[in-house]
């Protein structure tokens, strides 16, 4: 969120009209019935349907090539199954939650209830633009809330249809679209929002929930990071392989949750890179020239990696390429993926969350080992253990924190409607998706109801030695 062109007066008056517009009506309707949140589930549900095709054409121009069928898959389909899981399960989500009062408090009832917040801000990024947009959406729609989305500049073509899908499924005054670059982003995050969501890098988070602090405003931040893979003693390695590909691989790696580096014993690295390998070619063969594997966003993002290998080299690592004929590259903004064996500890790629088709292998003794390499860095956003032993798996997740795991695969999580997603430290903080979603953009709100005899009444001043007994004997009970 670096400053390049001020942000003149006149756009940052406007953010804040639409803003002002959406208080507004919100202050006319700050209960929304069931009815009018599945509505608005609905509406957006259909004009993404409507224009599927279109979305996936322009993730294809934006990327400089990356598959329909992975962006159906990878943006879409999620974004979709998340709409129709809010949707199926708004009214048990809507319903005040009982709590019991405390026998002093007798007679009387508690509750939980579940009050929208207002306007929800959503900061997009642009490696998944439809699903990071319409997730977070998702989960303020079903709270009942008002929601300004900022879009990523680096997807324009994607940005041209969302906001038309947008604006043909709702007013200004329910869900409005902004685009912008860095000045934009930095106004936006500045607003005085209920709630501000971004989706981003950990630098770029700091700036965010330091600009958002300025109003008190609540912020949950979907990060990074570097997030392992441990294959084990007994993991299978051409499993372990396939699903360590297929999570590093997707969209070239420019996936938040895609596996950063891998650890394994010595005795078993080479035969893992071998299975790595097979693995890739497997998945994208010639992959310079293969329209399932995605490109690069732009030139400064794989200028970026291609440093990053630059510097493992020049400080002994060994690069291994995933793929044939690398040197052969056509002018596309595709890029070869490679590993990278024994790099040193001060290499970037082993510092830095790498985010592109880069993956590195780190050998390590043992799995107490691996925990003590995993716990000596920042937490991560996601942690992928390989190995069957029940024992071993629980030792992990004790061992462990990250603000996801999966046993035996890589990425999936986040596709799971009923299981919250978010990061831990460094990697974020909040969750969101399905019911955590809608817990996040909710104001729990506590509800202590009393009848017409008020028990309190029986330990009102003027205190005395009675009183003084009863209070003693409870203290100690």
């Amino acid at each position: 969120m670096g400053e390049h062109t001020p942000m003149s007066e006149d756009q940052a008056a406007e953010l804040q009209k639409v803003l002002d517009r959406q208080r507004q009506a919100f202050a006319a309707d700050p209960a929304p019935s069931l009815a009018v949140r599945r509505g608005r589930l609905d509406r957006l549900r259909r004009v993404v349907l409507d224009h599927r095709e279109a979305l996936t054409a322009a993730l294809d121009e934006d990327f400089g090539g990356r598959s329909v069928e992975e962006s159906a898959t990878v943006d879409l389909l999620p974004a979709l199954t998340g709409i129709r899981h809010a949707r199926r399960h708004l009214r048990r989500w809507m319903r005040p939650c009982r709590r019991w009062p405390h026998p002093l408090m007798q007679p009387a009832s508690a509750q939980v209830v579940h009050q929208p917040l207002g306007v929800v801000g959503i900061m997009v990024p642009w490696n998944y633009p439809v699903y990071l947009a319409l997730s977070p959406l998702t989960g303020a729609l079903a709270a009942g809330n008002r929601v300004l989305l900022k879009l990523s500049e680096l997807t324009p073509a994607a940005n041209a249809v969302l906001g038309s899908v947008i604006r043909q499924a709702f007013s200004a005054e329910e869900v409005a679209v902004v685009e912008g670059g860095e000045s934009v982003s930095r106004a936006f995050a500045a607003l005085p929002f209920d709630h501000l969501l971004f989706t981003g890098s950990t630098a770029v988070g700091r700036q965010v929930m330091a600009a958002a602090a300025a109003h008190l405003t609540p912020v949950t931040l979907e990060l990074g990071g570097k997030s392992p893979a441990v294959v084990d003693q007994d993991a299978d390695l051409e499993a372990a392989a396939g699903r360590i590909a297929y999570g590093k691989l997707l969209n070239a790696g420019q996936t938040c949750i895609a596996p950063d580096y891998v650890l394994c014993a010595p005795d078993r690295r080479d035969a893992l890179v071998d299975a790595l390998r097979r693995a890739a070619l497997r998945l994208y063969p010639d992959p310079l020239r293969n329209p399932d594997y995605a490109a690069v966003i732009t030139p400064r993002h794989r200028a970026r990696l291609e440093a990053l290998l630059n510097d493992a080299r020049e400080q002994g690592a060994e690069l291994v390429p995933m793929a044939e004929a690398v040197e052969n590259a056509p002018e596309s903004g595709r890029m070869p993926p490679w590993l990278v064996l024994d790099a040193p500890a001060s290499a970037r790629v082993l510092e830095e969350e790498i985010f592109g088709p880069v993956l590195p292998v780190v050998t390590v003794a043992d799995l107490e080992q691996a925990l003590a390499y995993i716990t000596a860095r920042p937490r991560p956003l996601a942690l992928y253990y390989f190995g069957h032993d029940r024992r071993r798996q629980q030792q992990v997740l004790d061992g462990s924190h990250s603000g996801g795991v999966c046993i035996n695969d890589t990425v999936l999580h986040v596709a799971q409607d009923n299981l919250p997603f978010g990061g831990v430290g460094a990697s974020g903080m909040g969750r969101y998706h399905g019911f955590e979603g809608f817990r996040t953009f909710s104001n729990e709100k506590a509800v202590l109801r009393k009848g017409r005899w008020n028990s309190a009444r029986l330990v009102e001043p003027p205190y005395g030695r009675r009183i003084h007994r009863w209070v003693q004997r409870l203290m100690v009970r």
